[in-house]
């Protein structure tokens, strides 16, 4: 969830799951940040790592191919007291990632992949820190690697696991395969495996957790837009009324305080360029018009925000049709990867110029 789960987000969820749940019971992982340019101190990434000052736990996901940095940014994370929790992603499927073998064309890399997380481990040891692995099926119908990387994880001591059940040819098109979760959970029988892929609703999540047997639930896309989601898993999840969704204009005020968080963490400026998308977001399934859409989609300012979103009509009901998949869909493609990088899944050679990228990318 680059670009999304930064401080911000995170506590207008905790701040929704608080007020319409009574409880903040759900872990909020901050956006990926790469481990090298965590270890070089990259000013953007360092800005990346901000938590809030209620924010308990603070997790903090890491994108790596190297065991060497992998330990190094783990241990500054428990020397420096930056985090609580360290999540490692090899689940990006985007081509500039896996054409260097980085994210999930990784884990297809059995050897290499257990460097990784046996790293992360190893430099948490003694601690209260514990690391998870989050991954996908494999690279494509021909080459999973899910189970391997369960097995591997729960060997190398991570604490848990998560898969999201798709490949990375499928990127985000298509149905998750939640077959594949309970084959996982199967095969990884002594840490929680959680799944991953499809959860748009509460009831999407009950669901998945019937049919795999899965121990949890991992939310991506589905909370775009949506940060009151996490209230209503936490109802499902506890037998408790299911909070009434928000009508437009309840939806309105959450994202005027989206916009004021994100001001907050990046200026004015940035933050209102930032909000820009996530309003597309919001308004998904309201009629709202499309000359305030527009004007929406190149709002400056808070007061500016605050002016276009007192025209909306505040008594609109929150319609059916906002249900379903925002953000990236796409296509099914081909995975782009190195030259040679299915000849061996034993070689345990470090791609080259994998981690060089910045956080974020």
């Amino acid at each position: 969830m680059a670009g999304v789960t930064n401080v911000a987000f995170r506590t207008l969820c905790r701040e929704l799951e608080e007020e319409r749940a009574g409880t903040t019971s759900g872990l909020y992982v901050c956006e990926m940040v790469t481990a090298r340019a965590l270890v070089e101190r990259h000013p953007a990434t360092m800005h990346m790592t901000t938590f809030g000052p209620q924010e308990s736990p603070r997790s903090l996901q890491l994108y790596t191919v190297d065991p060497a940095t992998t330990y190094a940014a783990a241990r500054m994370i428990v020397t420096e007291d930056l985090a609580d929790h360290i999540d490692m992603n090899f689940g990006c499927p985007v081509p500039k990632v896996t054409r260097r073998g980085g994210g999930s064309a990784l884990p297809y890399k059995r050897r290499l992949f257990g460097q990784i997380v046996a790293a992360a481990v190893r430099a948490t040891e003694g601690t209260q820190i514990p690391v998870t692995v989050k991954f996908r099926i494999g690279i494509d119908d021909a080459h999973h690697t899910h189970l391997d990387a369960g097995r591997i994880a729960e060997q190398e001591g991570a604490a848990a696991v998560a898969l999201h059940a798709r490949t990375a040819a499928q990127r985000y098109s298509g149905t998750a395969d939640w077959e594949q979760i309970a084959r996982l959970k199967e095969a990884v029988t002594s840490i929680p495996v959680l799944g991953n892929g499809d959860i748009f609703e509460a009831t999407d999540a009950v669901a998945m957790m019937a049919a795999t047997g899965c121990d949890g639930v991992v939310i991506g896309r589905g909370c775009l837009g949506r940060p009151w989601l996490f209230a209503e898993l936490s109802a499902a999840f506890t037998g408790s009324p299911t909070p009434t969704p928000p009508t437009l204009g309840e939806v309105a005020d959450i994202i005027r305080r989206h916009g004021e968080l994100l001001a907050d963490h990046f200026g004015e400026d940035k933050g209102m360029r930032d909000i820009r998308k996530h309003i597309a977001w919001y308004l998904h399934g309201f009629p709202a018009g499309a000359d305030l859409r527009r004007a929406l989609a190149l709002v400056k300012s808070l007061d500016e925000l605050d002016r276009l979103l007192d025209s909306l009509d505040r008594d609109v009901p929150f319609p059916p049709a906002a249900g379903g998949p925002r953000g990236r869909q796409g296509s099914a493609a081909s995975v782009t990867l190195p030259e040679g990088w299915l000849d061996d899944p034993d070689d345990c050679t470090v791609p080259a110029g994998a981690d060089v990228m910045h956080s974020g990318g």
